[in-house]
């Protein structure tokens, strides 16, 4: 079976754009959520393989939701996503429990690196 992903963005286009490169790759995209409350909401409902979560989102950033899912799913495994420059953020993110993270704009080789090796 292939690995279920949730994927986590506020922009549209950057949801469409990993969706596009997970689904070539095998993998089966089980939902999406364009903020960190949401991406709460859907990881309970959906209880996904893995999480692709943005770092800077309104309503709830992505190091506040990581930080909620890891306490709903201590093994939650996230993967962070962030623009360039965005370094101190990328530390917090890694120490409240992301596997890895990505740097935008992506390139669909490194996603898939940081998920397998996320996924193990």
């Amino acid at each position: 079976m292939a690995n279920s992903v949730l994927i986590v963005d506020d922009a549209a286009f950057m949801r469409m754009m990993i969706k596009e490169i997970l689904t070539k790759n095998g993998y089966t995209v089980v939902g999406e959520a364009s903020d960190g409350a949401q991406a709460v909401e859907k990881y309970k409902e959906l209880k996904p393989d893995l999480v692709t979560m943005d770092i800077t989102m309104p309503e709830m950033d992505g190091i506040t939701a990581l930080k909620e899912i890891k306490k709903v799913d201590s093994s939650a495994k996230v993967i962070m996503c962030s623009a360039m420059g965005q370094q101190a953020m990328v530390i917090d993110a890694i120490q409240a429990g992301a596997k890895d993270f990505v740097v935008k704009p992506f390139q669909a080789d490194r996603v898939i690196e940081a998920i397998k090796k996320t996924l193990g």
